[in-house]
């Protein structure tokens, strides 16, 4: 008698758009001693299915950045319905300031870093002398007065196909500082000053070094076009001060 191998469904993948407050994570990546967001969604997966999980973000968001829309897969051995899913998951993620959005059925090629085309991160400024209160920790205050159509100009170099050398950490481990950025885009509603960065990807604190830089230009202490000979400069030193985390957003991750 023949034996046939038995048949093996693969295992069912969601994709969850998932929101969150970066302020007490080390960032989006597990970490050994530290907490990050990544681990407590593991968690909550876990105690829901009662088997080890693994879940893959879009990107990594470091120590005290948030998400609006951020990306993740899940694989689990049992079918769910999306719902279902997506509510069970948020009761296991309390106290956590982690929210699922929406979860959906894929097919197993859905990969949620692999498969993006485009990453859009938002940053927020209030630009006032009082001390922040419902925003603490969800915005950076600068008390300088800020030139907003300085800061147009300054980030008009830096969109385009360049490399952003000046603009990553020394830290940064992708293998090519060539990255190509859609838009830079500084707009101002009352005191809030928000910049809206895309692009297919971005290095290591790309956009928190863009904010730092144009932050300066804004406030006079550097010309828009000091922007452009730093960028060509392609040397680390010649970037402005980094921005702090606290108002960055990874707004949303976009597919085919």
């Amino acid at each position: 008698m023949i034996a046939f191998p038995r048949y093996r469904r693969p295992m069912p993948r969601y994709k969850l758009t998932v929101e969150y407050q970066g302020g007490p994570f080390a960032g989006w990546q597990r970490q050994k001693d530290q907490p990050s967001v990544q681990e407590v969604l593991e968690k909550a997966a876990e105690t829901l299915t009662g088997e080890p999980s693994f879940v893959q973000g879009a990107g990594r968001t470091d120590a005290g950045v948030h998400a609006l829309g951020q990306v993740a897969h899940l694989d689990t051995t049992r079918d769910w319905e999306a719902f279902r899913l997506m509510e069970a998951l948020n009761h296991h993620l309390r106290p956590a300031p982690v929210a699922v959005l929406t979860a959906e059925v894929v097919d197993d090629e859905f990969h949620a870093r692999f498969s993006a085309i485009e990453r859009r991160y938002l940053f927020r400024i209030i630009n006032r002398r009082p001390p922040l209160t419902y925003d603490k920790g969800l915005a950076w205050k600068v008390q300088t007065p800020l030139d907003v159509d300085a800061m147009r100009a300054g980030a008009a170099h830096l969109v385009g196909h360049h490399d952003f050398t000046t603009f990553r950490s020394t830290m940064c481990q992708a293998k090519s500082p060539v990255k190509s950025v859609d838009a830079v885009e500084v707009d101002q509603a009352a005191d809030e000053i928000t910049i809206h960065v895309r692009a297919r990807s971005f290095l290591h604190n790309q956009v928190r070094s863009f904010v730092g830089t144009l932050e300066r230009v804004g406030a006079g202490k550097w010309a828009p076009d000091d922007v452009r000979q730093a960028l060509e400069a392609k040397d680390r030193a010649r970037c402005g001060p980094v921005s702090p985390p606290d108002g960055l957003y990874l707004a949303s991750v976009h597919y085919p």
